[in-house]
This record gives structure tokens, sequence and C-alpha cells, in this order.
């Protein structure tokens, strides 16, 4: 295990709109699509990297990796068909600091980017985030009708600690039903 220092407040300031590389290579089996990464995680430089957020746990729950992942560990996805982006690129404290303008263009970038590499499966992590930057007021989590060209679309929750709605053992078994469809193509 890794074990690394906490971010101070200065760096967690400094990384406001900082951005995260994409894990990302054409034809994967599911392209994992946060909301955008938090401060903490603009500060290490990995996905989902703030203790606390399930991300790595539920991958693991779910059958999607053979090991718990840890943040640093994210370019080892690509091995197994998996990759990881966001709906928008800065960072924030939050996802409520951002806007819906900023929601939209993030969708209408990440539709671009899902033309262009063709993942079998987007599954965007966070259910409001999807309704504004997709535009489906009324979308649930699961699959949905919409697809980007032969690339399915699925919802889930967003893997947040702060996510109450969605405890981990209930948080896995909706990633686990992704997995299965994901092994059913």
């Amino acid at each position: 295990m890794l074990i690394t220092k906490s971010p101070t407040k200065e760096e967690l300031a400094a990384a406001a709109g900082k951005t995260v590389a994409d894990i990302l290579e054409p034809d994967l089996k599911v392209l994992f699509c946060g909301i955008n990464p938090g401060l903490y995680t603009a500060v290490k430089g990995h996905h989902f990297a703030r203790p606390g957020n399930r991300f790595w746990p539920t991958l693991h729950a779910a059958g999607f990796t053979p090991v718990k992942f840890e943040p640093h560990q994210e370019q080892e996805l690509l091995q197994l068909g998996y990759g990881i982006t966001n709906v928008v690129s800065r960072a924030t404290a939050n996802a409520a600091e951002l806007n819906k303008a900023e929601l939209i263009e993030g969708g209408i970038e990440l539709v671009e980017k899902v033309i262009l590499y063709q993942p079998q499966v987007l599954a965007l992590l966070g259910l409001s985030a999807y309704r504004v930057a997709f535009g489906r007021p009324t979308a649930d989590i699961g699959l949905q009708e919409q697809t980007i060209g032969h690339t399915k679309l699925w919802v889930l929750p967003n893997p947040s600690g702060l996510n109450g709605h969605y405890p981990p053992k209930k948080l896995a078994k909706v990633y686990t039903e992704l997995r299965a469809f994901v092994d059913s193509l």
C-alpha cells in the first residue's frame, strides 16, 4: 500500500481548476465517467483519490478488478478494458460548484470523445449530472435508451462517500449489474 501525506489547505486551494489526465484508449469495454475531479484528486493526480470515495472498492466488489486497486494503479484498468474520464475536466471542491452550462458543454465534449474512442459502454457516475449534461431530466439509474453511435450509456450512482442513498452493498449491487451487462456483450 502506498502511503502519502494529506494535501495541505494551500495545496487544495491551488488545485482549483486543474485537470486530471484521462485513462483512455480506443475500444474499451467500459469508459467510467465521473462528474469532475475533486481538489484532493487534482492534487494527487489520480482519479477518485480522496479517501472515502468508494469507486475503487466498488469496482472490486462488483468484479471489475481482481483486487481493490489504489488510485495510483489507475493505468492498470486499461489492461482490463476499462478507462476513466469526466464530464467536466476542471477540479472543484464539490460538483455543486459546476453550473448547468458547464455540464452541458462537458456533455458535448464527452460525446465527441466517445465517438473518437468508441467504448462499448459509457458509464456515467452521477444521475443528476447525466440528466443535465445530456438533457434527460427523467433518466434513472441503469441502461439508457440513448446511445452514442454504437456505445451504450449506463448511469450509475456517484461513488462519493457523500452519497448516502447508496451504502457500499447497494452501490456494489448496481455496479455488478453493469458488469453482468458488459460480460453479456
